[in-house]
């Protein structure tokens, strides 16, 4: 009874600040998008949509599926930290997690392949999801470098992003202190939670869940893992870079890798903010801010923004649903060994 009345609070806490947050999201989403579409040529759009070129459509999704496939690699890479775990798992978990976050609010991925993950394996949600989100953090760190680089090739075209990129290099530099500092102040933090005035069944589950989040960081600590880690992130935005630019040339577009570069990198950091299922509305803005200043009419940009999400939908919703059926195939003998243990022997 007790416990009931303990977790109902939590429960309704927790659904209340899930829904504000997806109100938010989808509120910021109709902002954007009343500002990005507002004087498009729709005629137009259809025009360049309709003439895209087949042979670079099939490429961008060659090369989106790549790009998938070594995020999965790239993740393993911390996985494997802990337990040796199959490329096929984490490459399947990887696409249902993108999945997630193309359909459902939230970044609610993070979670689909978290669990998928902990429930193959021995490694806890709490390291998975740790792993998950500093490989998100990463990224974003190495979207500040890319910017920052791109901005020295071309100083002078986007004003309003070389000032926000001071306030990301700081947010940057102070994720990278974090993953690499955190974990070497476990035992301090062990004292301070000592400290807490809280009941020692709360302490231990604080205890356990900061040990688990803290070896996912320190997955990072390994030379050879780190150098692995940062060379498929090149790979991965590279690749991503030369999808855009290939997207733009199958709608007739003049697009550069400088870009697309700063395109992607954008892009990326504007995922941070609470953002509809699959972007809707941070995509358009960001398309339409960033391309324009390099001669694209907001028309082009948002044409592109519909080319570039869709594809995305397609090649994530066809790995994703698959990945979800291999989950559910691997996972209904284990579910039905454990239904059978519960059944009580009839004599």
């Amino acid at each position: 009874m007790d416990s009931g009345e303990d977790t109902h609070p939590k429960t309704a806490s927790r659904f209340g600040a899930k829904t504000i947050t997806t109100i938010a999201a989808f509120a910021l989403a109709a902002v954007m998008l009343y500002f990005s579409l507002r004087g498009i040529e729709w005629g137009q759009v259809g025009r360049l949509l309709r003439g895209a070129k087949p042979l670079n459509v099939a490429l961008c999704c060659l090369l989106a599926t790549v790009a998938l496939y070594l995020r999965a690699f790239r993740w393993r890479i911390l996985l494997t930290a802990e337990t040796a775990i199959g490329i096929a798992i984490a490459f399947w978990a990887t696409a249902a997690g993108y999945f997630g976050n193309n359909f459902l609010p939230a970044r609610a991925g993070e979670f689909v392949r978290t669990f998928m993950i902990s429930s193959r394996t021995a490694l806890s949600k709490t390291y998975v999801l740790t792993t998950a989100f500093a490989e998100r953090a990463a990224d974003g760190i190495a979207l500040v470098v890319i910017t920052g680089i791109v901005l020295l090739v071309i100083p002078g075209k986007t004003p309003w992003l070389a000032n926000a990129s001071k306030g990301f290099a700081v947010i940057g530099i102070a994720g990278v202190l974090f993953i690499g500092l955190l974990p070497r102040l476990e035992n301090l933090a062990l004292a301070i939670l000592a400290r807490l005035p809280v009941s020692e069944r709360i302490r231990d589950r604080l205890a356990h869940t900061l040990e688990h989040g803290l070896r996912g960081l320190r997955s990072f600590h390994d030379g050879r893992r780190l150098a692995g880690f940062i060379a498929l992130t090149v790979v991965i935005w590279c690749l991503d870079a030369t999808s855009a630019v290939i997207g733009g040339n199958a709608l007739g577009l003049k697009m550069t890798f400088p870009m697309a570069f700063i395109l992607i990198a954008v892009i990326g950091l504007g995922s941070a903010l609470p953002s509809a299922p699959g972007y809707v509305g941070v995509y358009q803005f960001v398309c339409a801010t960033v391309l324009v200043p390099f001669g694209l009419s907001k028309t082009d940009a948002i044409a592109f923004s519909f080319f570039a999400q869709a594809l995305s939908y397609f090649v994530i919703g066809i790995w994703g649903a698959v990945g979800f059926l291999q989950y559910r195939k691997l996972h209904a003998p284990a579910r039905q060994a454990e239904i059978a243990a519960e059944v009580p022997v009839s004599t």
